[in-house]
């Protein structure tokens, strides 16, 4: 009977309290400072989903290099011409629209509270949840930061790296091989351009040959999509089945030859990737579907604690894409 008055006691505690999260961020951070700010965003991000539901992947790409440069801080969202954003490691990011809609909303009910770099963190999980993928409790209290590079941007993981490069990019930021994998199922949805894999179908290695790993009738297939002197900004899909969903068949594409970026397919050429690749293609698409839902909020929660400000590091910036002058 003690046991059972434990229990609900610790249940009674984790619903009335906010969940400790990683980094001194919590769950339920602006309960009371901007109580309607999770669902701003949520609205936002809804809205703009409605107009084009690629906006998705954009959100979570835009999360993502946030906090692989400097932390997850909102550095990616300073406009300017030696920002992070105009590196070339950030060509196509998009979503920076929605997120300065949600914050000028936030700052019209609750001035100066919402950091830009939470709305991020807010609006990359929102994005997943609308596109069929897991829903979490996002820990907030981040504080925006007050550099923004594009130098320091170059080092963002890219479609050309080998997994060791991968692994040590990631490990950088305190994140495994589980990680990697996890958090590259994100291309689960989303595009990329011809001009980043179009090396692949015609001239890999700089063999003038395509590249072995790639199956032959899919080769076949893009080469026509992405012609050897074609429009190289051309979209293509990432997840060939089923580009606005969440699911698992990215990893079945990976396991298949169907890869597009040349950093996804080689995933499979290292024994510890090869092996959560294979965990997750799997073939009970239900049950490996579950368990890539479960580990990919995991693997965010993880990667959006990454060297966070909070207290009175940085600043609540008014406006995302510039820095408050006081």
């Amino acid at each position: 009977k003690m046991e059972n008055l434990c229990l609900v006691f610790l249940l009674i505690i984790s619903i009335v309290f906010p969940v400790l999260g990683q980094g001194g961020l919590k769950t339920g951070f602006y309960s009371s400072s901007c109580p309607n700010a999770e669902s701003i965003v949520k609205s936002t991000v809804q809205a703009e989903f409605n107009k084009d539901p690629t906006i998705a992947a954009g959100l979570l790409r835009l999360h993502f290099h946030d906090c692989f440069v400097q932390g997850c801080d909102g550095s990616v969202l300073i406009s300017g011409s030696s920002a992070e954003r105009n590196a070339v490691t950030n060509t196509g990011l998009r979503g920076f629209e929605v997120i300065d809609d949600a914050k000028s909303q936030l700052e019209a009910s609750c001035p100066g509270v919402v950091s830009c770099a939470d709305i991020l963190a807010l609006a990359a999980r929102d994005a997943v949840d609308l596109v069929g993928g897991p829903s979490w409790g996002v820990p907030t209290g981040r504080r925006d930061g007050r550099n923004s590079s594009s130098s320091e941007a170059m080092n963002l993981p890219s479609p050309f790296d080998t997994v060791e490069v991968q692994r040590s990019k990631f490990a950088a930021k305190g994140l495994d091989d589980h990680d990697l994998v996890t958090l590259v199922g994100a291309h689960t949805i989303g595009q990329t351009d011809c001009r980043f894999f179009r090396y692949r179908l015609y001239n890999f290695t700089k063999t003038g040959n395509a590249d072995p790993s790639m199956d032959q009738q899919f080769l076949t297939q893009h080469k026509t999509i992405c012609p050897k002197d074609g429009d190289g900004s051309k979209k293509v899909d990432l997840d060939k089945d089923s580009q606005l969903n969440f699911d698992v068949s990215f990893f079945k594409n990976v396991r298949n030859g169907y890869g597009i970026l040349e950093s996804d397919q080689r995933l499979l050429g290292d024994s510890s990737t090869k092996d959560v690749v294979d965990k997750y293609a799997g073939s009970i698409r239900g049950l490996l579907g579950l368990r890539f839902n479960y580990n990919f909020k995991q693997a965010m929660i993880k990667m959006s604690s990454i060297e966070i400000k909070s207290g009175t590091q940085g600043e609540i910036r008014k406006v995302c894409s510039r820095f408050n002058y006081y």
